[in-house]
């Protein structure tokens, strides 16, 4: 209760901040109003221009992240198994964890296109994560569990699905939803830069053109309740998962 109390002071904080500053500049075209944002946001899925934003947004997103679980887990379970693959590829995942997304974007928008790109930018960046996500999950496994697997089936991909991935599970749960707000914020990005049509970042260029800052806001607005409904859902699933720990320990314990 405490937490939720503070949670939405904060909020009532920037609120207020937000209404001090309007009252401040007096200028809509700076800094609109908590009003017209309201009305700005309510028309986000009142016309059939920005819910197809929202919806092609939403599936490059889904292919970028499909892609990236597909070849990231590949070959992080084969660096969790190939100790010499994990250290040939490590170069390749420490540069695109390391590289500015920025210089990424302009490169790519020269060879890709600006209708490729996002696709391209966003997998890149998602990748590096799930990649790490299955080695360091594949490789901090208890042995002892393996072996005691081993004992009953030996086969190694039977083992992969029935004893390692089931114990990665909430790995792999954690990093998709991280991969999902990391997602959302270069994607958006990589969608303003190369101006891609039909799209969340091609819209919120467009508002800023037209001087529209209450959409800028709007937009704006349903990105940040969108990576907080994220942020919870990730604390939903590290929560879950605590709690079944907590509750088989307490059903193995000596003392029952």
């Amino acid at each position: 209760m405490k937490k939720t109390s503070l949670m939405i002071l904060s909020v009532f904080i920037l609120f207020l901040i937000w209404l001090i500053g309007f009252a401040w500049v007096n200028n809509p075209l700076l800094l609109p109003s908590p009003t017209r944002v309201g009305m700005a946001f309510v028309d986000l899925f009142r016309y059939a221009a920005s819910l197809n934003a929202m919806g092609m947004s939403f599936l490059r997103l889904v292919i970028a992240m499909s892609g990236s679980l597909i070849l990231g887990s590949v070959l992080g379970i084969i660096a969790g198994f190939k100790p010499w693959f994990a250290v040939f590829f490590q170069p390749v995942a420490a540069v695109l964890r390391s590289v500015p997304v920025v210089s990424v974007i302009v490169i790519l928008l020269i060879f890709f296109g600006f209708s490729v790109t996002p696709y391209v930018i966003t997998f890149l960046m998602i990748f590096p994560l799930i990649y790490q996500a299955f080695h360091d999950g594949i490789i901090g496994i208890d042995t002892e569990l393996i072996d005691v697997y081993r004992l009953e089936d030996n086969r190694k991909w039977s083992g992969l699905w029935h004893c390692y991935l089931p114990l990665m599970r909430s790995r792999i749960r954690t990093v998709m939803l991280q991969s999902a707000g990391l997602g959302i914020k270069v994607l958006i990005m990589a969608e303003y830069l190369s101006q891609t049509r039909t799209s969340i970042g091609n819209s919120l260029y467009l508002a800023k053109i037209n001087l529209a800052y209450d959409t800028v806001f709007a937009w704006t607005i349903l990105l940040i309740l969108l990576a907080l409904a994220i942020e919870i859902g990730i604390n939903l699933f590290k929560n879950k998962d605590a709690s079944m720990i907590i509750i088989k320990g307490t059903k193995k314990s000596p003392t029952d």
